[in-house]
């Protein structure tokens, strides 16, 4: 009898200092440091995975509490056991069941650095309060970094060249994807913006705003602003950039003076051409007199070179004639 309830005893002090079964299985992960802007919001990503059966998110109930005193909630569905300083800033995004236990935090104020940890309950019912398993992950806490004022948006863009179509990317991160920042250009309109927005890393997302047109001469030396309106206390960064607008390729000073001499032949050798055809007929007759002229010259010329030219015939002196008679 004595040895019975000996084993009785030592099972009693296993179970209660036993962790329950499958305790050990359960894990986490989250974000161990975020940046987090005063005034504003953050988002900190969390995740969880539990060795019981899938259960539904009715009897899973989640909480946030400081690292140091899990009685001090910073989150809890009874919103009456919450701190006071937190109450209506926090609350889970996603479910439970599906293993989000991602916390929103709005409205940042300057000491609310954390470090923040998760704990699950499971409930024996949807009803029941009564929890039948308990898990905090204290290894896995988020500390946030406060930020008085946001960083500055970054201008990535090329040389814009005249009359060619010209895009500024202006990007934007943050830690709050369910209010992200609004941007806002100092010139064109909203047919001339794209936006797009992704997570870089985990906890980390970036808005870019892409601008697009084509700059003019009188663009040269304009600026261009680009801001960023943070969620809560209208929040704003900007940056901006100056325009050195490039002149395109322009070879006018070959071209024109090429194609006015090349007009300018093509003009006079037309006009040759349409003066020899018209007068074609005139030249012929002029040649053709010329001709005959020449020919008409020619025979008066050997007519009166012929006497000289003949040495042997008689010639007749003027004084012997006379002295003969």
């Amino acid at each position: 009898m004595t040895g019975e309830i000996f084993l009785k005893l030592c099972l009693l002090i296993l179970g209660v200092v036993s962790p329950p079964v499958g305790a050990g299985e359960w894990t986490a992960s989250v974000v161990r440091n975020m940046d987090a802007l005063v005034h504003s919001c953050v988002v900190v990503p969390c995740s969880f995975s539990h060795p019981k059966e899938t259960l539904p998110t009715a009897r899973l109930r989640g909480q946030w509490h400081r690292s140091k005193d899990r009685d001090q909630l910073i989150y809890y569905e009874d919103n009456t056991r919450v701190l006071e300083n937190f109450r209506g800033r926090t609350r889970l995004l996603g479910e439970l069941g599906k293993g989000n236990c991602s916390l929103e935090m709005t409205d940042i104020k300057s000491h609310d650095n954390g470090p923040f940890c998760f704990r699950i309950e499971l409930a024996r019912t949807e009803t029941d309060t009564q929890t039948v398993d308990k898990f905090s992950f204290v290894e896995d806490c988020v500390t946030l970094h406060m930020m008085s004022e946001p960083n500055a948006p970054s201008l990535t863009h090329k040389d814009p060249i005249q009359g060619r179509p010209f895009t500024i990317t202006c990007s934007v991160t943050h830690t709050c994807p369910t209010a992200k920042p609004t941007v806002t250009w100092s010139r064109g309109s909203a047919d001339d913006v794209t936006e797009s927005h992704r997570e870089i890393h985990r906890g980390l997302w970036e808005v870019s705003s892409v601008l697009t047109f084509i700059p003019e001469e009188k663009d040269d030396y304009q600026e261009v602003t680009c801001t960023a309106l943070f969620n809560g206390r209208e929040t704003t960064s900007s940056s901006k950039m100056t325009l050195y607008v490039k002149r395109s390729e322009n070879y006018n000073h070959i071209i024109i003076p090429v194609a006015v001499a090349l007009g300018s032949a093509a003009i006079f050798g037309g006009l040759c051409f349409l003066m020899v055809k018209k007068y074609r007929k005139r030249i012929e007759e002029l040649q053709r007199q010329d001709g005959t002229l020449f020919n008409r010259l020619s025979r008066i010329s050997r007519r009166i070179r012929s006497p000289r030219e003949n040495p042997s015939g008689p010639r007749q002196d003027k004084s012997y004639v006379s002295y003969q008679k």
